[in-house]
């Protein structure tokens, strides 16, 4: 199979000399000649001999639903060469050029009986012609119909630099600045691509059903490129963490063990590092004719009323930091790239879906279509949003099934829950009064009337950029599993962040993100501490990766907390109730923040439940009969399954 590649000059003392690459040559230094992934390239002798050093997306297939494709051509002047092609199925509408002579874009119609196979371009200068040959694949079986993540799944996220360092590793590479150091927060500490492979099983066995790594793709970054959300090669695996093969692999593996991989992806921005600053496609190619101006950060305005046309340009436009430069989506060229380089990792790697970074900064419509032609494409695909906010209008506005007072209509499957995220953790660390505490949370449910499917929203204990749950939480290990039932049983999707199963720790100030990040215990040979054998664990850790691996699965086989309705109680000194149901099936979440051992009257829940009926202790698994009280242990979480009369 071919692999995708950034392209480099040919020699072209080659002559006629006709290279089919379909596979990836080692990497060279940074300005080696190319590998020309997926073409087969022919040059005459001449001064004016053809060079490419980009062709993406570097291959494409037959019978997508989308029938056209554009094709990036990247050389010295290849814009003064006229591209022809003579195919029965595919057809070249067009070929398009801007204002840097060293792009050409080619614009092909793939009709329905286009089969695999290369496509053979003939680009003439003159008296001059190049031959360039670009793959046509075919799909795998039931490519388009795969299932995406949902309510049904648990999601990991993981770092992986930070999660484990398996072998072979690639630690120094030319053209790599940043060295690995462990000892720096902000550094490279190593972790990769065998790493995560080599802990699937302790993952799967944990009871997760979908992993979300970070940015995998190259960041050739000077500094903080561990964290990949500066993308210096959008086609391209940072062949420290491993290579596109190994990446298509650890899906593969994944599936095997029952986990879905969800791609984490950059719509927005780019790293400036990124090729394209070396020779930029067009005067528009970045915001601000490529120039940098800082965002206002103001997300209100894409949705507010009264917002001023500046306020909301100042947000859409502006550059994320000076590191990261804004792509300019309004312009058809890069909005048509971002949406192909999507379609080519969901097609090439077998993903169950997307996780889309800073998703309210792109414009509104090209995100829109971004989303759109994805799921045109695969319409079962996982797509979830990242919408830092604790504004529930803000947050709604980019969740489908509703049309927005604007007229603004999202296809957008899924929203990271920052809004209820926030409200759990002030809930469970404020003391309790009417409108505190767990009455805090029992009224932020009633923003899911905002939402037309609120269990596709994606709550979250934490992640890559928020503190970790333990330290919000006092490092109490009591409050700190009332949250995480919480998450794993309210109608929502559920995401967890890798080391809250050993209750790592971090700094609780909200902007110290590299510190959040910290490596998880027994990822690196050597390590004192190990959360996979649990060797060097203290008892409360063992005890609580326990409680969670025995919570996660028996999550996994219940529909009724996947796909069932939900009602709750106003809290109650201190208690709070909330019942899952689907057909007769009932899951009882009861919680008690109280120093001291409650007992609660359940005639309240009569509209749901019978008052005498027999339970089961999800965690313990002891049976019990639920009867006109129950009582519930200080400081605690219980979760009871019954099954009640037809």
């Amino acid at each position: 199979m071919t692999k995708p590649a950034e392209a480099r000059p040919l020699n072209p003392l080659l002559g006629p000399t006709a290279l089919k690459l379909s596979f990836i040559l080692p990497w060279l230094q940074a300005k080696i000649y190319i590998l020309l992934s997926l073409c087969l390239m022919q040059a005459s002798p001449s001064a004016m001999a053809l060079t490419l050093q980009h062709i993406e997306p570097p291959n494409w297939w037959a019978g997508m639903q989308h029938q056209q494709v554009e094709v990036m051509l990247h050389g010295h002047n290849v814009a003064q060469w006229e591209p022809s092609l003579s195919h029965r199925d595919v057809q070249l509408l067009g070929s398009h050029r801007s204002d840097n002579p060293n792009y050409l874009w080619l614009q092909l119609h793939i009709k329905p009986t286009a089969q695999p196979g290369w496509l053979e371009f003939h680009l003439r200068h003159g008296q001059e012609n190049f031959i360039l040959q670009y793959e046509l694949q075919a799909r795998k079986n039931g490519s388009a119909e795969r299932e995406g993540f949902s309510s049904a799944d648990v999601v990991l996220n993981l770092m992986p630099d930070r999660f484990a360092k398996g072998a072979p590793s690639k630690d120094k590479l030319t053209g790599f600045d940043e060295p690995i150091h462990r000892e720096s927060m902000t550094g490279r500490h190593g972790g990769n691509i065998a790493g995560i492979v080599t802990h699937l099983n302790h993952i799967a066995g944990m009871g997760y059903t979908a992993i979300w790594p970070t940015p995998l793709v190259e960041n050739r970054q000077a500094k903080h490129s561990y964290h990949g959300y500066a993308a210096t090669d959008l086609y391209r695996i940072d062949p420290r963490f491993g290579s596109n093969e190994d990446y298509r692999h650890m899906v593969q593996a994944a599936r095997q063990k029952g986990l879905k991989v969800i791609k984490d992806i950059v719509p927005n921005h780019i790293g400036d590092y990124h090729w394209w600053m070396r020779d930029l496609p067009a005067k528009d190619w970045l915001s601000n004719h490529n120039q940098y101006i800082q965002t206002n950060h103001a997300r209100t305005t894409v949705s507010d009323p009264y917002s001023s046309s500046i306020d909301r340009e100042g947000f859409i436009s502006g550059w994320f930091t000076r590191a990261m430069p804004d792509l300019n989506s309004r312009n058809a060229r890069v909005a048509n790239y971002l949406i192909q380089n999507a379609i080519w990792w969901a097609e090439y790697a077998g993903i169950a879906g997307f996780r889309v970074d800073t998703y309210g900064y792109s414009d509104a419509s090209f995100i829109n279509e971004w989303v759109h032609r994805i799921r045109q494409e695969y319409p079962q695909l996982g797509i979830v949003g990242e919408e830092w906010t604790d504004n529930p209008a803000v947050q709604s506005y980019w969740a489908r099934g509703r049309t927005q007072a604007n007229g603004y209509q999202s296809h957008l499957p899924s929203v990271m829950d920052f809004v209820l995220h926030g409200q759990l953790l002030k809930a469970l660390t404020e003391p309790e009064s009417w409108n505190t505490g767990f009455r805090r949370l029992y009224e932020s449910l009633a923003n899911d009337q905002l939402v037309a499917h609120p269990q596709d929203l994606m709550l979250f204990d934490g992640n890559h950029d928020t503190p970790r749950l333990f330290s919000v939480l006092n490092e109490d290990p009591a409050l700190t599993r009332m949250a995480l039932a919480y998450v794993l049983t309210m109608k929502r999707t559920p995401q967890l962040y890798y080391g809250t199963e050993v209750l790592m720790t971090s700094p609780k100030k909200h902007d110290n993100f590299d510190a959040f990040r910290a490596d998880f215990p027994g990822g690196w040979p050597g390590d004192t501490v190990n959360a996979f054998t649990g060797e060097g664990l203290t008892t409360q850790q063992k005890e609580h990766q326990q409680w969670l691996r025995q919570l996660l699965n028996w999550r996994k086989t219940q529909s009724v907390i996947h796909h069932g309705q939900l009602m709750h109680f106003v809290p109650d000194n201190g208690t709070y109730v909330l019942i899952r149901y689907k057909h007769n099936t009932r899951v009882v979440v009861a919680f008690n923040k109280n120093v001291h051992e409650a007992t609660l009257d359940t005639t309240r829940f009569r509209e749901i439940l019978p008052v005498q009926v027999q339970a089961k202790d999800v965690i313990t698994g002891q049976p019990l009969t639920w009867g006109p009280t129950v009582t519930l242990p200080a400081r605690s979480v219980r979760i009871f399954q019954m099954d009640t009369p037809p």
